[in-house]
């Protein structure tokens, strides 16, 4: 199993829109993609960062790298301008790729 991590940190006063459009919009439009099979979504609590930021991670799985890959080739760009434009400004991504062993 492949799994492709994004961790978040988005400011505060954009928290609570932030968490509905993804949860609502921006996780089901990767779903439907095609190239996961599910994902999950995590607040981080400890460490906590800076006083006025929230961190998340999400995880999206899928069986294989090619599937992986397929997908950051022919979607990730698109749906993560979307993403940027909507909440420019206000949050930093990292992006993962881990095997489950």
């Amino acid at each position: 199993m492949i799994i492709y991590s994004v961790t978040i940190i988005v400011k505060k006063e954009v928290e609570k829109e932030w968490l509905e459009w993804m949860k609502n919009t921006h996780i089901q439009n990767i779903i439907k993609t095609g190239y996961f099979a599910s994902s999950k979504m995590f607040k981080i609590l400890i460490p906590s960062g800076v006083p006025d930021e929230i961190t998340y991670m999400v995880q999206y799985e899928t069986d294989s790298f090619e599937k992986y890959k397929e997908y950051s080739e022919k979607e990730a760009s698109r749906l993560q301008r979307e993403h940027a434009s909507k909440f420019l400004g206000k949050f930093t991504a990292a992006r993962a790729i881990m095997e489950e062993i």
